[in-house]
């Protein structure tokens, strides 16, 4: 989709459809409203007093217009006034879209006018994002698909025009990373992850490296290697460099589980569903996307994206619970449940993270079902060794609306790891996995400052905003670069 800011009156601005917001106890006397309902005949007014348009979060009212400027006008409620925020202006962006589809329309307007107490700039940047994100399909494996129109152009009046070519790129960044979740098994496999990732740095001016298994041998990755052994696909290790800040400046380090399929290895999954484990490489597809747009969007820091990427599958040379592996951080690892994967790919990805002295580093995955039954589809769970970090990350997850919540990581949960045979077991059981995993994954991050988003609930689902389809949201790509954007200031 194409994203601009035009700096035009609504009135005069030619578009098949102009998306306005409404909040709740607001009338058609003034602003835009009032302009828009004198333009209307008063249609707009005549539906607010008669209580068909109350302001609501769901309300959604569409009026034609005359031969100039907007040929139809929708107003859309975003309920209460002090409660709206940036997502609720996504949300209104994608809302608009969702309009325009209905109508047979490739193109919309959006006006930022009005809403709530919402700054221009940054409700610039939400609209654009939204836009963005609603009008993504992915239709890369249909031969018919009968849902033939296409929304292409979004046009937003007002705010600032650097704000909204940020959402534009953040926007697309998500996309490339719902994308990449989109393709399937037998398609995305870890060398085509790898390629993609390796497409995008070429595009974006970004260095890559990526290790094949025998690199990966060499440096000692072995719990990678071992969550590979059952498939015969082989497993990469890609590393994306954005160098942005000063030369020597400590780095940024994002890390996303890259696991291209997920059968559970021996320890077999259900089938019942077992086809959206083609998701379990969302928190790759998450960190290839940010990378994007912190090279797209220039970004004055160093930052490092890995993604660790293999399939996990069951087979006569596939690791078995039981089995002792080494890792690259030292210890050894008890395998007790092979579908606990995850967090061996993240255990080797921290320690070569580690050594690279970051400021700070965040790895975000699909990691465990218990963060699904503690937390459901609206919030990630984030835990980690510093406090500042996991604030920091919970005010990005705000403001990007990709939001999360902090599960403590006490010491006592480590006990559940205890093992008789190894350093540690990979799981401890099912009470308080989520925190148990993440206690795991901090034995290999050293003295770095660390913290771990589990987005099993959130990456993907039956689409739960407006800007939402069925399948990959792309999240936490936004959550990510907003804390990068962040911390460069």
């Amino acid at each position: 989709m194409q994203v601009r800011h035009i700096d035009v009156d609504p009135l005069v601005h030619a578009t098949p459809l102009l998306a306005v917001g409404l909040t709740k106890g607001a009338d058609a006397s003034e602003g835009l409203l009032a302009r828009l309902d004198a333009a209307l005949g008063g249609a707009i007014a005549r539906s607010i007093a008669s209580g068909d348009l109350k302001g609501d979060s769901k309300d959604e009212a569409l009026f034609y217009a005359g031969d100039q400027g907007p040929s139809r006008v929708v107003v859309l409620g975003l309920g209460e006034a002090d409660k709206v925020n940036s997502e609720a202006v996504r949300g209104m962006a994608g809302r608009a879209v969702r309009v325009a589809e209905r109508l047979g329309l490739t193109s919309v307007s959006v006006s930022v006018e009005g809403v709530g107490t919402v700054a221009a700039e940054v409700a610039g940047q939400a609209a654009a994002e939204g836009a963005a994100l609603a009008a993504w399909r992915f239709r890369e494996l249909k031969t018919v698909d009968p849902e033939a129109v296409d929304v292409t152009s979004a046009d937003v009046l007002g705010g600032d025009a650097g704000c909204v070519e940020v959402g534009a790129i953040i926007g697309a960044a998500e996309n490339l990373a719902r994308t990449l979740q989109s393709r399937p098994g037998n398609v995305a496999t870890p060398t085509h992850i790898a390629n993609a990732a390796g497409d995008m740095a070429s595009e974006a001016g970004m260095k890559i490296t990526i290790f094949d298994e025998a690199r990966m041998k060499e440096e000692g990755m072995h719990a990678i290697l071992a969550v590979s052994k059952g498939s015969v696909e082989e497993a990469r290790f890609i590393i994306m460099e954005h160098n942005g800040g000063a030369e020597g400046e400590a780095p940024l380090v994002l890390i996303g589980k890259g696991l291209s399929f997920d059968a559970g290895g021996i320890s077999l999954k259900p089938a019942g569903g077992m086809e959206n484990m083609k998701f379990d490489m969302s928190g790759g597809a998450a960190v290839i996307g940010a990378m994007q747009a912190i090279a797209k969007l220039g970004v004055k820091a160093n930052v490092v994206g890995i993604v660790p990427s293999s399939e996990n599958l069951p087979s006569g040379t596939a690791v078995k619970p039981g089995d002792v592996i080494d890792t690259l951080g030292g210890k050894t690892v008890e395998v007790i449940n092979t579908d606990a994967e995850g967090r061996l790919l993240l255990a080797d990805s921290l320690a070569y993270a580690s050594k690279m002295n970051p400021a700070a580093m965040v790895d975000c995955a699909t990691l465990t079902g218990a963060v699904v039954v503690g937390l459901g589809a609206h919030a990630a769970a984030v835990l980690g060794n510093d406090q500042e970090l996991v604030e920091e990350l919970i005010s990005a997850g705000q403001t990007s609306g990709e939001r999360c919540w902090q599960l403590p990581l006490w010491d006592e949960y480590k006990t559940q790891l205890e093992s008789t045979t190894a350093d540690l077991k990979n799981v401890g059981g099912r009470a308080g996995g989520t925190i148990t995993a993440a206690c795991f994954l901090s034995e290999f991050v050293g003295d770095t400052k660390w913290a771990h988003l589990d987005v099993a609930g959130t990456a993907y689902g039956d689409g739960i905003a407006p800007y939402h389809r069925k399948g990959g949201y792309g999240s936490p790509t936004r959550l990510l670069v907003q804390w990068v954007r962040s911390r460069a200031g």
